[in-house]
């Protein structure tokens, strides 16, 4: 069972390639609206608003 949750040098490698990527990706959006991007709550938050820039807290209150 312990062996099932195991990752193989493939899946390894494609995680790192992806986390290569998405830092890639992340900085190349900084350098472009020239501010650095939330992170953490801060980041879930940003993302969480609408389009009328109220976030899903604000909604269900009023």
């Amino acid at each position: 069972m312990n062996n099932e949750r195991k990752s193989s040098k493939a899946g390894a490698q494609a995680a790192a390639g992806l986390r290569e990527a998405s830092a890639r990706e992340e900085a190349k959006t900084e350098s472009k609206t020239g501010r650095d991007l939330a992170k953490g709550a801060d980041r879930f938050e940003e993302r969480s608003k609408s389009s009328d820039g109220k976030s899903a807290q604000e909604k269900q209150k009023g």
